[in-house]
């Protein structure tokens, strides 16, 4: 626990530590480790040394390995220039709306490229809209040509680190692969044992989708066979997080175990009526060898997650030790995976799954272990459950903000189906492709959603509040832990009191008469939120980037929720280009909205969402909220007619709280900047000006800027965006305004609080920085 510790304080940094550091550390480790030798009784102060050494090496090895992983870098020169390669596909490779994504393994390049780089292939791109993808396999050699970047993803408060994940996955540039004669197939497989299982779980991938090529858990079955969940739809996957189940539906401990359980048991089975192998061998041990061996494969097979490597190493452990004919407790086992997974892997402590992973299986080891008598395997299975459920209720609410209230229902029918059932049959189809199989796994399947679906469409299904603060998440943890130790112990109802202040927590809110501000990191896009001490409103919604994503789902609605708001009084469309309305039809979808404001054409599936909630923009509108004044400001006036260029009538909304003005742009052009000085020339000076148009040069005129003079401007646009945004001279026109600058791509989301006081923006990467954001 204390390695991990010290792993866990290095990830957490927002700088590496230098060599000379790392050195002074290990000699501390030296130190108190020889210091421990001489202590041979075993008291606190020996069992401190231990732990000051641990948490040195783990420290020390986690900064170490992570300077050797930065150092495999592209030069910010090679970023967006074509690069010639030769490598091979070392992943599944992912099928999307416009191309595929996949891991490339490069051998040879015209240029200081990293190891492995995140590709893209597009069909269709801008210089050549006739570009098809061809059939791309796991295992194959390729010579490609690509454009590169650095590693770069959005950061906004409580939400996914894309850029820690490709740090993880090794996965040190990102680019596509640009149309070119050159691209050429040179091999169609590389021998390898990486890349023949990477070649088998595509096959058995692809023999799923011809089974059952429009059966709706056809992707669910894949992730049981195989742990590519990519084809689980964002719907179904909203369903399991509502009714606790999302564990059954991943590569988790429990099929691993159980996969191993019945190799081990069918190989024991025969063992013992062979009686020359018998005697040669006890059947126990061969079993658990075959066991391991099972676990092992189907890990592999399955993708190698962080829950699936726990419970392999806790399987080899026992495994180990029964072959060694050695009695081992259960907390060292955990304990030896936990050491074996993070010396492998010291960025695991940044996954979610870790943390449940492990957590899940102390709370079963901490409610089972040490017991004189047994209660019967349904009180057994009961405690278990309560402990899981009770016991995780603090994690879940740190890493996902929410929890399942119906999960022990639904896991109690739940996980024997997809156990034991469902989870058999998928394995057995992939091994054995008979058609019988895979209708049978996808009927268990079906057989389970049905009460999973009824559960899950419980108004009270779920638990959903705001990020607690970590105190009082450890606070109850602690009473968690109490309040599970076994019967006899006083007062253990006391450990379930710290619950109740982190349930009912919520984050503090503006003052009266102040708003607070978050101009949110969507990438090429907008999204801003405003609140108030009773009110909250979003000003548009950053961009879809797909058919099944987009940054109302993926950035917004977690950031709300984070935040503590559960519902929205107003929401602003601006108008109907994507960058600013992707994200406004799931947004509707995961939170009550009150009123919806935009300049969308009347058949708009926004407005059609809306229905009476519908209210165009027009100039002169306003209302006020705990002191702070909202006034729309453009368009003129309200309008279903749709001009040729619709950034003309984006909605424009200045905010006044304390004397301090926001004024949020939108998309307008010259044109419309020109109207807005004409109506009123004196309401346009802000404190914070939001960008028009992204810094486009068809926006910002001098005679706006002038009209303004911000003290602050903001340039919500995306990392090496393709339209270049903000435009040199724009830019170069603000700054010589004296305005101060802050970009949603340099610094992630900007935040400020609109009051009495000059406003302070702060950039969510120096929030909370990390050695391995981008500055």
């Amino acid at each position: 626990m204390a390695f991990a510790a010290g792993i866990l304080a290095c990830q957490l940094g927002a700088t590496l530590a230098s060599s000379e550091a790392r050195l002074v550390a290990l000699g501390v480790a030296l130190v108190s480790g020889v210091l421990a030798g001489w202590l041979r009784r075993r008291t606190w102060v020996r069992c401190a040394l231990l732990a000051v050494t641990a948490a040195a090496l783990g420290w020390s090895w986690a900064g170490w390995r992570a300077e050797l992983r930065l150092a495999d870098a592209l030069p910010a020169e090679w970023e967006g220039r074509d690069v010639v390669l030769t490598g091979v596909v070392a992943s599944l490779p992912q099928d999307f709306e416009r191309g595929l994504r996949f891991v490339f393994e490069v051998e040879e390049a015209a240029a200081p490229v990293p190891r492995r780089l995140s590709l893209a292939w597009y069909a269709g791109l801008r210089d050549d809209e006739t570009h098809t993808v061809p059939a791309l396999h796991a295992g194959e050699r390729w010579r490609l040509t690509v454009r590169l970047k650095r590693p770069h993803g959005n950061v906004n408060p409580h939400g996914f680190d894309y850029e820690g994940w490709l740090l993880q996955q090794d996965l040190r540039a990102t680019g596509y692969v640009r149309p070119a004669d050159a691209n050429l197939r040179l091999d169609a497989f590389v021998p390898g044992l990486m890349n023949g299982v990477e070649r088998l779980r595509e096959d058995v991938r692809a023999r799923f989708r011809q089974a059952l090529p429009d059966a709706p858990y056809t992707g669910v079955l894949v992730a049981l066979a195989v742990g590519d969940q990519r084809a689980i739809a964002p719907e179904l996957w909203r369903t399991f997080a509502a009714t606790g189940i999302s564990h059954l539906v991943a590569i988790s401990g429990l099929h691993v175990t159980m996969m191993a359980a019945l190799c081990a048991a069918a190989v024991g089975w025969a063992w013992r009526r062979v009686p020359r192998l018998a005697l040669r061998w006890p059947a126990q041990q061969a079993a658990v060898v075959a066991g391991f061996v099972t676990a092992l494969a189907y890990c592999l097979l399955a993708g190698w997650g962080v829950p699936a490597r726990r419970t392999l190493f806790m399987l080899g452990c026992v495994a180990l030790a029964i072959a060694a004919r050695r009695e081992t407790a259960p907390s060292r086992v955990l304990a030896v995976a936990l050491g074996l997974v993070l010396v492998l892997d010291p960025w695991a402590v940044l996954a979610a799954g870790f943390w449940l992973s492990f957590g899940a299986v102390a709370l079963l080891l901490f409610v089972g272990s040490g017991r004189l008598a047994r209660d019967g395997r349904w009180r057994e299975a009961l405690r278990a459950q309560g402990a899981i459920t009770v016991g995780l209720v603090p994690a879940l609410l740190v890493l996902f903000q929410q929890f399942s209230v119906v999960s022990p229902i639904a896991n109690a029918f739940a996980i024997p189906l997809v156990s034991f059932v469902v989870t058999p049959l998928a394995i057995a189809y992939a091994l054995v492709p008979l058609q019988m199989l895979a209708d049978l796994a996808h009927a268990a399947f079906a057989l389970t959603m049905l009460p999973v679906r009824a559960l899950a469409e419980l108004p009270w299904a779920a638990w959903q509040q705001a990020a607690p603060p970590p105190a009082l998440a450890l606070a109850a943890t602690l009473g968690c832990l109490w309040a599970l130790l076994p019967r006899g112990t006083p007062a253990r109802w006391v450990g379930l009191v710290p619950l109740v202040p982190l349930l009912l927590w919520t984050p503090p809110r503006p003052a009266p008469g102040e708003a607070q501000v978050a101009v949110l990191d969507v990438g090429q896009g907008l999204a801003v939120h405003v609140q108030t001490a009773a009110h909250d409103l979003v000003f548009d919604t950053g961009p879809a980037f797909s058919a099944d994503a987009n940054s109302g789902e993926r950035i917004l609605l977690p950031y709300l929720r984070a935040a503590g708001v559960r519902r929205l009084d107003t929401l602003v469309v601006t108008h109907q280009d994507n960058d600013h309305a992707g994200g406004a039809e799931a947004l509707l979808a995961g939170i009550p909205v009150a009123t919806v404001r935009s300049s969308l054409p009347p058949n708009h599936p926004v407005r059609l969402i809306a229905g009476r909630r519908d209210l165009p923009c027009a100039a002169g509108q306003a209302w006020d909220w705990d002191g702070v004044r909202f006034t729309v400001l453009h368009p003129a006036q309200a309008s279903d007619a749709v001009p040729r260029r619709t950034n003309d009538i984006a909605c424009v909304l200045r905010v006044e709280a304390g004397g301090r003005r926001l004024l949020l742009t939108s998309d307008i052009e010259a044109g419309a900047e020109a109207e807005l000085i004409a109506r009123d020339a004196v309401g346009l000076a802000s404190d914070v000006v939001v960008v028009p148009h992204h810094g486009s040069r068809t926006s910002s005129t001098p005679a706006f800027i002038a009209a303004t003079r911000p003290r602050w401007v903001i340039y919500p646009v995306g990392y090496r965006n393709r339209f270049r945004h903000p435009n040199a001279a724009v830019a170069q026109r603000w700054a010589d305004a004296g305005a101060g600058v802050r970009r949603t791509d340099a610094g992630g989301a900007i935040v400020f609080r609109l009051g009495a006081a000059p406003p302070r923006l702060e950039a969510a990467r120096d929030l909370a920085p990390r050695y391995w954001h981008g500055r």
